[in-house]
Parts: C-alpha cells; structure tokens; sequence
C-alpha cells in the first residue's frame, strides 16, 4: 500500500450528502443507478453509483451519503457523473455505502 502525506488528503473533498433523486441507468454497462446528491452549500451534484444489488431506488432517497466532490467530471455513457459516491466492495462484487451515523448537515466534510 503507497502511503500519503497529510498534504494529499486535505486535498480531497469527501463531504456529506443527501441523496435527492434516484433513476435507472439503463445505458450503463454495469448497472447502475443515476443519483441526485444535496451537498449544501456546493449544491447538488449527479453521481453515477453502481449500488443496485444492495440498494432500491425507494431506499436510497433521502439517505445520507459521503462523496469526493472534487474529482473532475468522469463521462459515462451519455451522462456527467460530477461526483463519486463512496462504498466498500464485498467479496461478491456488491457496494455497501460509507454513510455517517449520526444526524449531519449537507457539506459537512470528513476529518
């Protein structure tokens, strides 16, 4: 594993989110689902997010959700994903979201 500086992670945007809206992706190759996070005061931002095996439409909306908000825009079939949303693989493939757990405001940043 490379080690990084304290430098290289201040660097990186990982803020909390609400999810707002979620739609099928049905244009991506692996499925996935079009998502609508409120990051607050950075507004909100569209994420393609391959969690459909855990995860339903009705479940993710209004959860809250931890993203890297400062990656460039990454294409994806027709769509701008302007964010990504953060998880943990299982050993089956599937993503387990990295969510807080305690009540926290949208734009609120990890430390």
């Amino acid at each position: 594993m490379k080690q990084i500086t304290w430098a290289d992670f201040e660097k990186v945007e990982l803020r909390v989110g609400t999810i707002m809206t979620v739609e099928d992706f049905p244009e991506a190759k692996i499925p996935a689902y079009k998502i609508a996070v409120d990051f607050g005061e950075f507004g909100i931002k569209k994420s393609s997010a391959r969690i459909t095996v855990l995860y339903t439409k009705g479940e993710l909306v209004g959860k809250k959700v931890i993203g890297v908000i400062n990656f460039p825009i990454k294409k994806i079939g027709p769509f701008e994903s302007e964010v990504l949303i953060c998880g943990f693989y299982r050993e089956d493939g599937s993503v387990v979201l990295a969510v807080p757990d305690k009540e926290i405001g949208n734009g609120a940043r990890v430390c």
